[in-house]
């Protein structure tokens, strides 16, 4: 099933994917259905054709908890629901974060720095943005992407504010453990 669902979310073929995985559409098919079992060979090959690693076409899902629930930080003014599992696509990490934490009195010493790029949109609230001296403010249904080279922190402005982030690794590591 997992294999077929790949398939048809690619807008492939039967004959597309076959092709591709150098297998008989007709063993395809049987492979898909439950009909047939596949050989490693087989597997190999199909999962180069998706992109696929190994890992991601065999593992079995957990489906037992599909609560996403929050992670608070009561010091930093941070409530963080984890959208994405280890490895999110392309290593990105896709995050709602809750800022209760009010601007004002970020020192040098708030912003940080590391490799990559940060991006966020806010969906509720006001976010200000410390991005080396500048200081942005990013309302409601805006978004901000930039170089985490540059020193930056973000805090909400009279009130909570909610946003979506998307973190590549270094992002993440940065942002999301403390």
């Amino acid at each position: 099933m997992r294999i077929r669902s790949l398939r048809k979310a690619r807008g492939w073929s039967l004959d597309n994917l076959a092709e591709r995985a150098g297998i008989s559409p007709s063993q395809l098919s049987r492979i898909e259905t439950g009909h047939r079992r596949i050989s490693l060979d087989q597997l190999t090959a199909i999962s180069g054709a998706l992109g696929k690693s190994l890992d991601e076409l065999v593992e079995s899902p957990d489906d037992s908890d599909v609560v996403i629930r929050p992670d608070h930080d009561e010091t930093r003014g941070l409530t963080t629901w984890l959208l994405t599992g280890d490895n999110g696509p392309q290593g990105l990490t896709v995050a709602k974060m809750r800022l209760t934490d009010q601007a004002g009195g970020v020192t040098p010493d708030d912003l940080g720095v590391h490799p990559g790029r940060d991006w966020f949109t806010v969906l509720s609230g006001t976010v200000v943005l410390y991005l080396g001296e500048r200081v942005i403010r990013v309302e409601t249904g805006q978004a901000a992407s930039f170089s985490t080279m540059t020193p930056h922190a973000m805090r909400s402005d009279r009130g909570p504010a909610e946003v979506l982030v998307i973190l590549d690794h270094n992002g993440e590591r940065s942002h999301l453990h403390t």
